[in-house]
């Protein structure tokens, strides 16, 4: 199975909502649409699954325009943010549902139920009913209704932002798991960069109802092909500070020297955005290489094991992401360190021109 949108817009009250999104997704596929809060991705997955209809374009399903096909009549299955489950009805019960309405017969609806309740770890509370479940295990329950299916296409709509940390992080793990072992194409939507690359597969990078860039996930982050792209693919918002190439070198933001060295040599004369990712900031110089950023704490926001500082440099600002605890007092003047080798180049309208040879996560 193939899975194709045209030219797909969607206009809602004189709102554009999406704007010409063409996508492939290929036959067992992982896909992950990225994009913050009403970027259209549930707008997305709901013209996916025919729940809507999309303004202008079409849908096509092994070659088929399924454009204005219900969706009783496609081979879907959905999983929502919330933990939707049938309140009476016994977890074997809700996972069996969509077999049972679907007419299979009784002893394979029982093997397949049996069998996803396993590889969810529900074998054991079959016979609860969704109130006597913690929130982690009624979504697992919705989500195994969604895989007794074995539907062509899977769809999962943020199924993990309601569940506290620990649950996100099993379930995640557990899902990469049972996603590499379906044949169905799988599409996943996310607003947290480390839910991407966790997933690995494709992502779909989303902003404002358009597509931004497409590609392998690890591909993408490691190469944003404009500065939207950037900002979405980082957690928090990658930093870009102006800088200027001249004959006599380069220099970034409030009169920083940067070495025209390594990805940056070929640089020629201009205006840029030099951009780096928050977690590239160090409180310390690590190499002779780095470069040092004099600012002015605006903010210090300690999040579990991190600490995000925010900065204020010239006209320009920027985040420094710290494992640990580490307290500032606002006002207080402070100098982070930065090797170019983590640099990212971006012309005035937000191309890309130069990029790290490896900005991975852990680069």
């Amino acid at each position: 199975m193939g899975l194709k949108l045209e030219n797909v817009s969607k206009v809602v009250d004189g709102e554009t909502h999406l704007h010409q999104i063409d996508l492939v997704f290929e036959t067992g596929s992982r896909n992950v649409l990225l994009g913050r809060t009403l970027s259209g991705k549930t707008t997305l997955l709901r013209i996916m699954a025919g729940l809507d209809r999309p303004t202008n374009g079409k849908i096509v399903i092994d070659g088929k325009d399924m454009t204005g096909v219900s969706v009783r009549k496609r081979s879907i299955a959905m999983v929502y943010q919330q933990f939707i489950n049938y309140p009476s009805l016994s977890v074997y019960d809700n996972i069996a549902s969509p077999l049972k309405i679907g007419g299979i017969p009784k002893k394979e609806i029982d093997r397949r139920v049996r069998e996803t309740a396993e590889m969810l770890h529900l074998e054991g509370m079959l016979d609860r009913i969704p109130a006597e479940l913690s929130g982690g295990q009624q979504q697992r329950t919705a989500i195994a209704r969604a895989l007794v299916k074995e539907a062509q296409l899977l769809l999962l709509d943020e199924p993990l932002v309601n569940l506290d940390y620990k649950l996100r992080e099993e379930l995640r793990v557990e899902l990469q798991d049972i996603f590499r072992k379906r044949s169905a194409i799988v599409v996943y939507t996310t607003t947290e960069p480390s839910e991407a690359l966790m997933l690995g597969g494709n992502v779909v990078v989303l902003d404002e109802g358009q597509v931004m860039q497409t590609g392998a996930t690890a591909m993408v982050y490691q190469r944003p092909e404009t500065l939207r792209a950037a900002e979405v693919f980082s957690d928090p918002p990658i930093n870009a500070l102006d800088s200027a190439v001249t004959e006599d070198g380069a220099v970034m933001g409030d009169n920083i020297p940067v070495p025209l060295t390594g990805h940056m040599a070929d640089l020629a004369s201009g205006s840029y955005r030099f951009a780096f990712r928050s977690n590239h900031l160090w409180l310390s110089s690590q190499t002779e290489e780095d470069l040092a950023i004099t600012g002015t704490v605006e903010l210090s926001e300690i999040n579990g094991s991190e600490t995000f500082v925010y900065v204020h440099h010239g006209k320009s600002a920027f985040v420094v992401q710290q494992y640990g605890v580490h307290p500032f007092s606002m006002g207080n003047e402070i100098t982070v360190y930065i090797n170019p080798k983590h640099l990212f180049v971006y012309d005035t309208a937000g191309r890309l021109v130069a990029a790290p040879p490896a900005a991975g996560p852990s680069a």
